[in-house]
C-alpha cells in the first residue's frame, strides 16, 4: 500500500456515517459503546494493561516491595511515571462506573519538564481511537440521549434498548430544543452520526489557555454571541451564538485547560457546574448547555500552592482529583528518557560512549533527591534503582525507609529533564569536528552550565559536591577497567599465568607441601609459598587470605571437573579477577607503552597499541574518544 492510499484510508476510516435515531437506540441495544461516556471510551483506547508479578524479578521486587504492579502499552515510554500513570487510569475507571471522579477535575501536579503536558498529549491521542454518536449538525456534539427525559422516558428507554437511567443525565442544547420546537416535537427528524474525536478538527477535544488577567473572560469556555448573526437572529437566539468556547468543543470529550490555576477565578466557575451538573450556563439569555466530558487541567506547583491557599477557592478545590507527576527518580529510566530523546532527533546514530548517560542520569536523580540522614544520598540513588547494596554499604537503608523519610514531595522538584535534554545538546556538539558525547566533555559541561544557571549558592554547592565527590571518581575507576580491559584482552596470556601459579600455589599451601618449580626446579616450603601469594594478595587488600585462598582452590577443583582437569579462564572467578587486575595495573606506567598515543618505540609496540585501540572501538567509543579519555586517566591518575 503507497502513502497515499493510507492516508486516504485513514481519512475514510474516521468520516462520519449517519443514521436515524430508531437505527441508533437499536444498535445502543447491541453495543454499549454506542451510549458509553468518555471515561468509558478512554478506558476503551487505554487498553488492558500487562500484569507484573514483581515477586518473580530481584530487581522490581526491591522497587515495588514485591507487589503485583499493572503496566500499560499504551503509556510504555512513559519510564518511571507508573505510579501516576495507575491513578490516572483509576480516575478514569472510577469514572466509567459512575462514581464521583465522574464529577471531578482530572489535575495533574508536578514541576515544570516532568512530562505532564506530554502525558495530557497522550490522552488526547487515545481519545482519538474510540468514535462516539452525537445528533447531526449538533454545535456541541450532544449525545442523542439528551433528547429524552430521564424522568418520563428512562424506564422506557431502558426497557426497549437496554440503556440505563444513568445516560440520561445530560440537558437538552438550545440549538437542540429550538429543532424540536421547529419539528413540532417529532424527535425521528433528528439524525444521528458517528464522529470520531479530532485535535486537529476540535471535534470533542479541544485546549483552553489563561489569558491576560485583564481581559480573559468565560467565554474562552462556554463561547459568545456571533455578532455577524445579529442581523438575521435575536441575541437570545441559539443560531446567533458562536459555540466556540473550549467546553462546548469538547463535549462527550476532553478538554485539556494548561496552567488552568494563572487563570482568574471568574473564568474557572464554568467548570464547577459542567463537572457537578453535566450543564453550564452559555454568556446569554438561553437555556443550559450540556457537558458530559472530561476537563484535564495541568500547573506547576507555585501556582497550585498559590491557588490552595486562597480560602476563597475552597469550593472548586473540593472538586479536584490530584494526580502528583514528579521527575523520575529512578536512574534506569531517566537513562531511557535520553535513549528515546535521541532516537527522535538526528543524534541516534552518533557515537555515544560508554556510561555518558548513566552518568547524567544519575547527576539528574541526585538532584531530585532528598539528602537522607546517616546515610549516603548516592547509595539511596542506587536503592531507589533496585540495587541491592546489602553486601556493600551497610549504612544502606531499605527503599521504603527512604521513602518514608523523605516524605511525599520528594522529586517535585531538582533539575528537570529538560535541563538534562540541553546538557546533552551541548556535550554531543561539543567537539567541532565529531559530533559525539564522551562523560569528560559531559562533566565539563556540566560544571560550565551550573554556574551560568544562577543557582542559590546552598544547591549550587550541593550540585557540584555530586560531580566531585560521586561522579568523577566513580568515573576514574570505570574508563580505568575499561582501558585495562581493552588493554588485558592482548595480555589474556600473562594474567592466566599469574592465575595458574596463585592456583597452584594456594593449592600446596593448604596441603601443606613442598612445591617444586618444575622449570626452575627450585623448592618452595610453606613460608615461601606464603610470601608469593602474599605479592598478589596484599596490594588487593585481601583481609583474610587463609579464607580466601580455600575460596579459590575449591572453586577451580569445581571447575576443572567440569572441564577436563584444565584450569578455567582466569577471568571466570570474579573475586580472583580484581585481585589479579589489581596486581597488573599497581603500577600506571605499565599501561603507558600500549595506551599512550605517543610515537612507538618499535613495530610490536604499535601492534599492540592498535589491537588496544580496536579493542576499545569495539567496546563503543570513536579512535577520538579513545584518545580523549586514555589521555584524561593517564593525566588523573598521575595527579592522584
Amino acid at each position: 500500500m503507497s502513502i497515499f492510499d493510507h492516508v486516504q484510508n485513514r481519512f475514510a476510516r474516521v468520516q462520519q456515517e449517519e443514521m436515524n435515531l430508531q437505527e441508533y437506540l437499536e444498535l445502543c441495544r447491541d453495543d454499549p459503546l454506542a451510549y458509553a461516556s468518555s471515561a468509558e471510551r478512554m478506558l476503551q483506547a487505554i487498553g488492558e494493561p500487562e500484569v507484573i508479578d514483581t515477586a518473580k524479578d530481584p530487581r522490581l521486587s526491591r522497587i515495588f516491595s514485591n507487589k503485583v504492579i499493572r503496566r500499560y502499552p499504551a503509556f510504555a515510554e512513559f519510564y518511571g511515571m507508573e505510579e501516576a500513570i495507575e491513578q490516572i487510569v483509576a480516575y478514569f475507571r472510577h469514572a466509567a462506573q459512575g462514581l464521583e471522579e465522574r464529577k471531578q477535575i482530572l489535575y495533574l501536579l508536578g514541576p515544570v519538564g516532568g512530562g505532564k503536558s506530554s502525558l495530557a498529549e497522550r490522552l488526547k491521542l487515545l481519545m482519538e481511537k474510540v468514535p462516539f454518536y452525537a445528533i447531526k449538525d449538533s454545535p456541541v456534539y450532544e449525545s442523542p440521549l439528551g433528547l429524552f427525559s430521564p424522568e418520563e422516558d428512562g424506564e422506557l428507554l431502558e426497557k426497549e434498548y437496554g440503556v440505563p437511567r444513568r445516560y440520561l443525565k445530560s440537558v437538552m442544547s438550545p440549538w437542540a430544543a429550538k429543532r424540536l420546537r421547529e419539528y413540532g416535537g417529532d424527535i425521528s427528524q433528528f439524525r444521528v452520526v458517528r464522529l470520531y474525536p479530532s485535535r486537529l478538527n476540535q471535534i470533542a477535544i479541544s485546549k483552553t489557555e489563561p489569558g491576560d488577567e485583564n481581559n480573559q473572560d468565560i467565554s474562552s469556555l462556554v463561547g459568545k454571541v456571533d455578532i455577524r448573526q445579529l442581523e438575521l437572529y435575536s441575541q437570545d437566539d441559539p443560531d446567533a451564538y458562536s459555540f466556540s468556547g473550549g467546553l462546548c468543543r469538547a463535549n462527550q470529550g476532553l478538554m485539556e485547560f494548561v496552567e488552568m490555576f494563572k487563570a482568574p477565578i471568574k473564568v474557572l466557575h464554568p467548570l464547577l457546574t459542567a463537572t457537578q451538573e453535566s450543564n453550564y450556563n452559555p454568556t446569554e439569555g438561553m437555556g443550559a448547555i450540556p457537558f458530559e466530558g472530561v476537563v484535564l487541567a495541568h500547573s506547576n506547583e507555585s501556582e497550585w500552592q498559590t491557588f490552595r491557599n486562597n480560602r476563597n477557592n475552597e469550593a472548586f478545590l473540593d472538586r479536584v482529583y490530584i494526580v502528583k507527576v514528579p521527575y523520575c527518580l529512578r536512574v534506569s529510566e531517566e537513562i531511557s528518557i535520553y535513549r528515546k530523546l535521541l532516537e527522535h532527533s538526528s543524534l541516534a546514530e552518533a557515537p555515544c560512549a560508554p556510561d555518558t548517560l548513566r552518568m547524567l542520569a544519575q547527576f539528574s536523580v541526585l538532584s531530585r533527591l532528598k539528602e537522607p540522614e546517616n546515610s549516603s544520598i548516592y547509595s539511596k540513588m542506587r536503592v531507589y534503582d533496585g540495587e541491592n547494596l546489602k553486601d556493600t554499604d551497610p549504612k544502606a537503608k531499605s527503599i521504603q525507609e527512604y521513602r518514608d523519610a523523605a516524605g511525599v514531595d520528594e522529586g517535585m522538584d531538582g533539575l528537570s529533564t529538560r535541563f538534562a535534554f540541553k546538557i546533552l545538546s551541548k556535550v554531543f556538539n561539543f567537539d567541532t569536528l565529531e559530533v559525539a558525547a564522551n562523560p569528560v566533555h559531559l562533566l565539563y559541561v556540566l560544571e560550565q552550565r551550573l554556574e551560568q544557571e544562577q543557582l542559590p549558592s546552598e544547591t549550587f554547592q550541593r550540585y557540584l559536591r555530586f560531580i566531585k565527590e560521586f561522579l568523577a571518581p566513580r568515573y576514574v575507576d570505570f574508563i580505568g577497567k575499561e582501558i585495562q580491559t581493552a588493554y588485558l584482552e592482548s595480555y589474556s596470556e600473562y594474567g592466566q599465568n599469574i592465575f595458574d601459579r596463585y592456583v597452584t600455589y594456594a593449592d600446596f599451601w593448604i596441603q601443606d607441601q613442598e612445591y617444586r618449580d618444575p622449570e626452575t626446579g627450585e623448592f618452595l616450603d610453606r613460608q615461601a609459598l606464603n610470601e608469593e601469594l602474599e605479592k598478589i594478595e596484599k596490594p588487593a587488600g585481601i583481609s583474610n587470605p587463609k579464607d580466601f585462598r580455600h575460596e579459590v582452590v575449591n572453586f577451580v577443583l569445581r571447575a576443572r571437573a567440569q572441564n577436563n582437569g584444565m584450569n578455567p579462564s582466569w577471568q571466570s572467578y570474579e573475586k580472583l579477577r580484581g585481585v589479579i587486575e589489581h596486581k597488573m595495573f599497581a603500577n600506571t606506567e605499565e599501561l603507558l607503552p600500549v595506551i599512550s598515543f605517543n610515537a612507538k618505540a618499535s613495530s610490536a609496540d604499535q601492534k599492540k597499541h592498535e589491537d588496544f585501540v580496536a579493542r576499545m572501538v569495539e567496546r563503543g567509543y570513536t579512535e577520538k574518544q579513545v584518545r580523549l579519555l586514555s589521555e584524561w586517566y593517564l593525566r588523573v591518575r598521575k595527579s592522584q
